[in-house]
C-alpha cells in the first residue's frame, strides 16, 4: 500500500486518475492534452499509478489505453475509515461544546 499512497502524493497522479474515473479508459495523447507538461512526463506518471496497481493498460493498435483500476482505492478507503470516524467524533463533541458555549 506505501506504493498507492506515494503515487496518490501526486497532484498530477490524482487529476489523471479522476479523468480517467470521469471519462473512461484513454490513450497518453489525450491524457497529456489536459496538462502543461510534456508527453513524456505524464506517461512517467502513468507509470507509476501502473506500479501501484492504480490503473492498467492494453494495446489498441498502435496505441496504449489506460483505464483506472479500483481495488487498491478501495484498500486506501478501509484503512483510512478508523481515522474518518475518530474525526467525525471529534468535530461532533468540539460542535456540542461550542453549541453549549453559544447557548450560555
Amino acid at each position: 500500500m506505501t506504493d498507492v499512497f506515494a503515487a496518490l502524493a501526486s497532484p498530477a497522479r490524482r487529476e489523471l486518475l479522476r479523468l480517467l474515473r470521469d471519462e473512461g479508459a484513454q490513450p497518453v495523447r489525450r491524457l497529456a492534452d489536459r496538462f502543461a507538461m510534456a508527453r513524456p512526463s505524464v506517461s512517467e506518471h502513468l507509470k507509476v499509478l501502473k506500479r501501484a496497481g492504480l490503473v492498467t493498460e492494453r494495446r489498441n493498435g498502435r496505441e496504449r489505453l489506460y483505464s483506472l483500476e479500483t481495488a487498491p482505492l478501495v484498500e486506501v478507503r478501509d484503512w483510512l475509515t478508523p481515522y474518518e470516524r475518530f474525526w467525525r467524533e471529534r468535530l461532533t463533541g468540539l460542535r456540542d461544546i461550542l453549541n453549549k458555549i453559544e447557548d450560555e
